[in-house]
C-alpha cells in the first residue's frame, strides 16, 4: 500500500493506534474462522466505498508479515452507472502496484427494466453482482471472496431480517456459497464501521459515493442503522453486545425445532 504522512505526532500516534486496532480486529477475525490459509488467492472486492479500500489496506499490511503465504487481487465491477468515475478505482490500484482486474458489466441497465421507478433497487443489483463475482472468482483462480462487510452491517442485518423477514440470520464472517464452490470472507467483521470510517479519512481514500442509482432514502437499513445508534448513543456497548450474542447461540432458550428437539424434552427423575 502506499505510505502514509501525517505531519502532526499526536495525529501521526492517533493514526498508528487506530491502524493497529483494525490491523489487530481484521487477524483476530482471520484466525478464529480461518478464513485465510497458506497457498490462498484472496479476491478482494472493491466497490469504490470506504469499507473495501480499508479492507485492502489492512489485508496489504498483514500480508507483509502473516505466518502463511498468500496473494491478494483486486478486483472492482465497474456496473455503468450514469456518472461513475471509471478511473478512480484504477488509478488507485496502479499506484499500490498491485494485481487487479476491472469488471466491466452493465447490470444498471438490467435493474432499470426489471424494477419499477421509485422501488428498492439494491435487491436485485446485489444478487447481479454477487453472481458475477463468483463466476469471475473462479476464471482467475481466486479461491477466497474478501467483502467489506464489518460490524455494524452483520447487526443492522440481523435486525433486518427479524423485522423485514421473520428469520434470525445476519451476515457470517465465512460462508460458503450457495454454489458451494465459493468461499465468502469479512475480514472486518470484528472491525466498528466508525474506526473504519476515521481511518479512511485519515489516509484520504478516493471514496465513490454510493448513490449514482438514486438515493433511495427510505431504504428499511437505513432505518435500521438510525435506531442502532440511537440506542448506542444511550446505551454504549449495545451494538457490541448484540454482536457477541450471535456468536454465543443457546438454542434450548429459542424456539427453532430444528435446532433443538423440543417434542421429546422431559424431566428427570432420581
Amino acid at each position: 500500500m502506499m505510505p502514509i504522512k501525517i505531519i502532526d505526532s499526536k495525529k501521526q500516534y492517533e493514526f498508528n493506534k487506530l491502524q493497529k486496532k483494525l490491523r489487530r480486529n481484521v487477524g483476530k477475525a482471520i484466525e478464529d474462522f480461518k478464513m485465510i490459509s497458506s497457498g490462498d488467492k484472496v479476491m478482494v472486492c472493491l466497490s469504490g466505498g470506504k469499507d473495501s479500500f480499508t479492507m485492502l489496506d489492512i489485508l496489504l499490511l498483514l500480508k507483509k508479515n502473516a505466518p502463511v503465504d498468500f496473494d491478494i487481487i483486486a478486483v472492482n465491477l465497474d456496473q455503468k452507472q450514469p456518472g461513475f468515475p471509471t478511473n478512480v478505482i484504477p488509478d488507485y490500484l496502479a499506484k499500490l502496484n498491485i494485481d487487479h482486474h476491472i469488471i466491466n458489466y452493465d447490470t444498471y441497465s438490467i435493474v432499470k427494466e426489471k424494477i419499477p421507478e421509485g422501488k428498492t433497487t439494491c435487491g436485485l443489483c446485489s444478487r447481479l453482482r454477487r453472481g458475477i463475482l463468483y463466476s469471475f472468482a473462479k476464471d482467475i483462480g481466486a479461491n477466497k471472496i474478501a467483502l467489506g462487510h464489518h460490524k455494524d452491517d452483520i447487526v443492522e442485518t440481523l435486525f433486518l431480517n427479524m423485522f423485514f423477514g421473520g428469520n434470525m440470520a445476519a451476515m457470517p464472517p465465512k460462508l460458503l456459497a450457495d454454489d458451494k464452490q465459493n468461499i465468502v470472507i469479512r475480514p472486518l467483521a470484528f472491525c466498528r464501521e466508525s474506526d473504519i470510517s476515521q481511518y479512511s479519512l485519515s489516509v484520504n481514500h478516493p471514496i465513490i459515493p454510493c448513490n449514482l442509482c438514486g438515493s433511495q432514502q427510505n431504504l428499511q437499513r437505513k432505518h435500521i442503522k438510525h435506531m442502532l445508534q440511537e440506542w448506542e448513543q444511550k446505551y454504549p456497548g449495545r451494538v457490541e453486545n448484540i454482536f457477541n450474542s450471535i456468536q454465543n447461540i443457546k438454542p434450548s432458550q429459542l424456539g427453532d425445532q430444528a435446532l433443538f428437539n423440543f417434542k421429546e424434552l422431559e424431566q428427570e427423575y432420581c
